[in-house]
């Protein structure tokens, strides 16, 4: 008889459905890009990844329940173009209105007092910024690198917070007056760059689905930075299957110095270093041809659109909607804090739908458009196909987006249209791997006011310094 028992026991166990870690449920609609939206819709994370999605009436039990009504619920927003440490230069008064050249020269008179303990806050506060804008996964590309291991800085301070964390390895061996030239402290030996890439690869980077950690290898551009880096740099990635990130096509006379240097149009010398295929993704790409953009949909190598970067630097519109109809991967970038001030990919986000619409006309950009760029498009950039959807075993990053309140009143018709065109909106809950690293619109972590107080010694001191210098660095 206790058999029996013990039996019939073990089979109600068995049937039991599993909870879940976490369940995100009454979404006015939930947009998995993986198909049409599901109005009512829910979707629950077990172990780090989607488990299921569905309608309204088949929730799963869970630890973990977030109400999401009156909210849009999509896949965290993928950032594929960051300078996270130069949010301790943000908005510098003595740089904020001169050429871009000069910009770069003289922060980088600023930046050469970098150490770990500045990249670890500056990475801190960077990526809270971004889960508070609605971001779950970005890249970075630091590119000076006056102490070692500051990149090991970064990638600690992101696994604190929890953020999926994919860093490019920036560089620059070469000094280019002409594109900007950056002060002799902040250059590099190139096989010290060389080696030390292969040093986070081996340390660092985890090729597994769901990866919270991965690293690429990021040149700053191909005019700060030798052939030998840029080709090896190719032949290094390639050999431990890892993704290559630079500046190209950025500015108006980029041809014309490309030519006078090296006889090739920018796209012709990304081709002629070894960088022309799926492997690579390049930042703003503003200026090329319509020759060149036939090239990058071929090779598809992907673009990050920094849209209010290239507008605060006064370069230009990047051609978003070619690049897409040539099966160019493109994704969504915020840049530098020191270019656009501020780390809100759904300021980003707001910003490329006027863009594309400016440039081409009421039908030229849709909110899904810019929503498709800013989750699928951006994993494709970083070279992953774990996030930006949320279907069953993709990775468990949701943004909760509250569409209520004054701003949103009279917007019935379509959610997605309404969080772009209404607003602002910050998110309700930004969660990375089901954890919510956002909650009802707070940062979660108890160090946020220690982190801030941190980064403002550290800011204030770099600054002062560079008045207090008079600027001759």
């Amino acid at each position: 008889m206790s058999t029996v028992k013990s039996e019939a026991v073990q089979v109600e166990v068995a049937e039991r459905p599993r909870r879940a870690d976490l369940l995100v449920r009454n979404a006015e609609l939930l947009e998995t890009m993986d198909g049409p939206g599901i109005p009512g819709g829910w979707v629950s994370v077990t172990d780090g990844f989607v488990s299921a999605v569905g309608k309204p009436g088949s929730e799963p039990p869970a630890h973990d329940v977030i109400d999401a009504r009156n909210c849009l619920v999509t896949p965290g927003l993928v950032n594929t173009h960051h300078h996270i440490f130069q949010n301790l230069t943000r908005a510098f008064a003595p740089v904020a209105n001169v050429e871009f050249s000069d910009w770069l020269s003289e922060l980088g008179k600023l930046w050469r007092r970098m150490d770990e303990e500045a990249v670890y806050a500056s990475t801190w506060i960077g990526l809270a910024e971004l889960a508070l804008g609605g971001c779950t996964t970005t890249t970075d590309q630091l590119y000076t690198h006056p102490v070692p291991k500051l990149v090991d800085a970064e990638i600690s301070a992101a696994r604190e917070l929890g953020f999926r964390f994919q860093p490019s390895r920036g560089s620059t061996d070469l000094q280019r007056g002409e594109m900007g030239a950056m002060p002799d402290p902040l250059i590099e030996d190139t096989d010290a760059i060389l080696a030390d890439c292969q040093r986070l690869v081996a340390t660092h980077h985890d090729p597994a689905p769901g990866a919270m950690v991965r690293i690429a290898l990021g040149p700053g551009s191909p005019y700060h930075c030798t052939p030998e880096l840029m080709r090896e740099s190719a032949e290094l990635a390639e050999h431990h299957d890892v993704r290559l990130h630079t500046h190209l096509a950025q500015v108006p006379d980029e041809e014309e110095y490309s030519l006078s240097l090296y006889g090739r149009r920018p796209v012709e010398l990304l081709e002629d270093f070894g960088w022309g295929g799926p492997r690579t993704w390049v930042a703003h790409c503003i200026f090329p041809s319509a020759e060149d953009i036939v090239k990058l949909g071929r090779w598809q190598t992907g673009v990050a659109h920094c849209p209010s970067s290239n507008m605060m630097i006064c370069q230009g519109i990047a051609p978003v909607v070619e690049l897409r109809e040539a099966g160019v991967p493109v994704g969504l970038g915020c840049d530098g804090s020191a270019s656009t001030d501020h780390a809100s990919l759904w300021l980003e986000a707001r910003t490329a739908l006027l863009l594309g619409r400016l440039r081409k006309g009421p039908t030229g950009m849709a909110a899904r458009d810019v929503l498709e760029i800013a989750t699928v498009g951006g994993a494709r950039c970083l070279g992953r196909s774990d996030i930006g959807i949320l279907s069953p075993g993709k990775c468990g990053d949701i943004v909760v987006w509250p569409l209520e309140g004054v701003q949103f009143a009279g917007a019935w018709t379509d959610p997605v249209e309404a969080w772009l065109r209404c607003g602002p909106v910050q998110p309700r809950h930004t969660i990375v791997a089901g954890r919510p690293l956002v909650r009802n619109g707070e940062l979660e972590s108890p160090r946020l006011e220690e982190m801030l107080a941190l980064h403002a010694t550290i800011s204030r001191a770099w600054q002062q310094e560079y008045l207090l210098s008079g600027s001759s660095g």
